[in-house]
């Protein structure tokens, strides 16, 4: 199995030094790239073609929400996945990177092991939001309006209740569980959802869900 090749992007060199040397404690990561600015990120990225990118928020030459944007929209960079990795956990920073189609968010106080194992989910093709932004979703969707309800109006019955499902945060077997579907049909469901409500991931799923009005904080 070949390793997740990793694009590291961070103003500060010690961030990315101390990045680097994390994840590369594990024999299936290898970091391929730094940066440090979002115009640097672009150009190694569009070099070395990795796997993933760990990417930095506020940096000079370039933020990384914009460098996202760059990368998640270049159609000859398809299957290159971003994290963006902060310490800043507003919740402004959270919903553009999901809508700009990061496949996770972490902040920079994640454990080493929870860093690591954070690439491989996303590498694998899931996304990831850890606990702490997870609850941030809920509390914004408590104090916004709902957004667009006829966004939903091109599913199903069934359709809505397995993205409601995918908005309580559950995996393809619960949701086979809950709905009595087996697991490879809960995952047809998912990728059907994908493509009527042209979402890159899961973590897209969540916010449509939530801003639709679907499921709700406290629900699930």
């Amino acid at each position: 199995m070949n390793p997740v090749r990793v694009v590291v992007v961070d103003d500060q060199h010690l961030v990315r030094t101390g990045l680097r040397a994390l994840l590369e404690r594990a024999p299936d990561i290898v970091v391929v790239g730094e940066a440090g600015d979002g115009v640097g990120a672009v150009a190694v990225v569009r070099e070395q073609r990795p796997d993933l990118v760990l990417m930095d928020v506020r940096m000079p030459g370039g933020d990384g929400l914009a460098a996202s944007r760059r990368i998640l929209a270049d159609p000859t960079l398809a299957g290159v996945q971003v994290v963006v990795l902060t310490t800043f956990d507003d919740d402004e920073y959270l919903f553009e990177a999901i809508r700009a189609g990061a496949a996770g968010f972490l902040l920079k106080d994640t454990p080493p092991d929870a860093l690591r194992d954070a690439v491989r989910v996303v590498a694998g093709g899931d996304a990831l939001l850890s606990p702490a932004v997870t609850r941030r979703v809920l509390a914004a969707a408590a104090r916004s309006p709902v957004a667009d309800p006829a966004r939903l109006a091109g599913l199903t019955a069934r359709e809505r209740d397995v993205l409601a499902q995918v908005g309580a945060g559950r995996s393809n077997a619960e949701i086979g569980a809950a709905l009595f579907l087996s697991p490879d049909t809960a995952r047809t469901y998912v990728s059907r959802l994908l493509q009527k409500l042209t979402a890159r991931d899961r973590a897209q799923l969540v916010v449509i869900a939530y801003e639709s009005g679907l499921v709700r904080p406290g629900e699930g």
